[in-house]
């Protein structure tokens, strides 16, 4: 039995091709790729997690699907859990591919938290709320905590501040080399890059109209966590996010601290809701819920109800009955009644009304192709290029090229062509396809050094 990580070690490869390999391996999505030589079982926990997927750097491919593949050759079986599935996944098992078990109750019975809704948008029209938490889940929190019980709070976006926008010219800090704003992160008092990680200094004064100050925009953990801190100073307050859990040990220091009741406050990115189980947890906070849901991908409900729903489920996990208060701007979107009623096969039937309708998963595949290169019009016009040639193979299910929502990262620019199959089409055709259509871009002189890759079922 060994625990690895993606920087598997030689000495556990040496182990499992000798005669008395590891009969149990626990690990991270390229786990798979051990020299298994007699697998009978593989277990994915958390199937519906988009971080199975690899996009960057190749190899470019979703761990699930790999390990159903690897199982099907190795004729092992494959055991795909979640509380929240995904609707491929879902899908599949209700039409048979799949086999299903449905559990129907909580570990030893548990109820399910009771969830409340609070119109943010209302209560700052009407001066109620003049901070990060509404007047609700402050209550909440004060009472689990005068109760020596504890609090999560999940906010889906790290750093202080997501914007610093000029109070006089509404100029914004951008990274020098992608396409993004900067986020504030007040500890280390620098602008970040989330995409390249670049680092850049805090501007006194505009350096666009040399005359205005910055302001924060928004808000992350660590605001969150400052804020929180202010507010409720008896109490200990965590933070977990890729910023503080770069250590070795960080991730599980955070997690020993507030499970033996050191910090009684933890404020988190969706880290804190991957299947964590603390008994003391009464009261779950999902802060501006609207930014898990309102970003342009055709799953961007799936994956909100996923983590809303899975960050509800650290509340009331023993003898403690759980709430849950999700902060929103907009409370009358239907997906919030499906995660108040705990209703997930109705939010699966309105999702797969949509997708039959617009051609996605998982009635159609999706291909999308990216083709990035330093100079922006030689990679439009090779993508308008390579655009043209598909559509004359493939026709209506060639969409684009188009620039995606950041459209330059690490001094490349970058376009996207999205492909649409639909699920009888040929995979083997496809493929000679887009082999014939990228060497007959490549014989142009001007495209020959564009970087393309390819990221199927996306």
């Amino acid at each position: 039995h060994s625990k690895i990580n993606d920087n598997v070690r030689a000495e556990i490869w040496l182990k499992m091709i000798s005669e008395n390999p590891y009969k149990i391996i626990i690990g991270v999505r390229s786990s798979i790729f051990m020299p298994f030589s007699n697998l009978g079982l593989i277990v994915i926990d958390e199937e519906h997690d988009q971080s199975y997927r690899q996009t960057d750097p190749s190899p470019r491919y979703h761990g699930k699907n790999t390990a159903i593949m690897y199982a099907h050759f190795q004729k092992a079986k494959t055991l795909l859990g979640s509380a929240t599935p995904a609707i491929e996944s879902y899908y599949n098992a209700l039409s048979g591919k799949y086999g299903l078990v449905n559990l129907t109750q909580r570990f030893e019975n548990m109820a399910l938290p009771t969830i409340t809704l609070v119109d943010t948008k209302d209560l700052r029209r009407r001066k109620i709320m003049k901070s990060l938490l509404s007047p609700l889940l402050m209550e909440q929190m004060e009472e689990a905590l005068a109760n020596k019980q504890q609090v999560i709070l999940f906010r889906n976006r790290r750093g202080f501040a997501p914007i610093l926008e000029c109070k006089s010219c509404a100029y914004t800090p951008k990274c020098e080399d992608c396409d993004v704003t900067l986020t504030y992160h007040k500890y280390q008092n620098r602008l970040k890059c989330h995409y390249c990680d670049a680092a850049y200094p805090v501007a006194t004064a505009c350096p666009e109209c040399k005359e205005g100050s910055l302001q924060h925009l928004g808000s992350g953990t660590e605001q969150l966590a400052e804020e929180v801190s202010t507010l409720f100073p008896d109490a200990v307050v965590a933070r977990m996010d890729t910023d503080t859990t770069r250590g070795a040990t960080s991730y599980e220091q955070i997690l020993n601290d507030f499970s033996q009741g050191k910090s009684q406050i933890l404020v988190g990115t969706k880290m804190v809701s991957k299947g964590l189980d603390f008994d003391n947890v009464r009261v779950v906070g999902i802060i501006q819920a609207d930014s898990l849901l309102n970003f342009p991908n055709f799953r961007s409900h799936e994956e909100g109800f996923q983590m809303i729903t899975q960050a509800s489920g650290r509340s009331g996990r023993k003898d403690v009955a759980g709430t849950v208060i999700i902060q929103t701007s907009n409370p009358n979107q239907p997906i919030f009644d499906y995660i108040k009623n705990n209703d997930f096969k109705n939010f699966f039937n309105a999702q797969l009304a949509e997708r039959s309708m617009f051609k996605y998963p998982p009635y159609y595949r999706l291909i999308t192709i990216k083709l990035r290169y330093k100079y922006e019009n030689n990679v439009a016009q090779a993508a308008d290029y390579f655009a043209m040639l598909l559509k004359r193979a493939l026709g209506e299910r060639v969409l684009g090229p188009a620039v995606p929502a950041v459209g330059r990262v690490q001094q490349y620019y970058i376009r996207e062509i999205l492909l649409k199959m639909e699920m009888g089409y040929s995979v083997s055709q496809v493929r000679s396809i887009l082999k014939q259509s990228e060497e007959t871009v490549r014989q142009r002189t001007k495209f020959k050094y564009i970087r393309i890759h390819y990221e199927a079922d996306i």
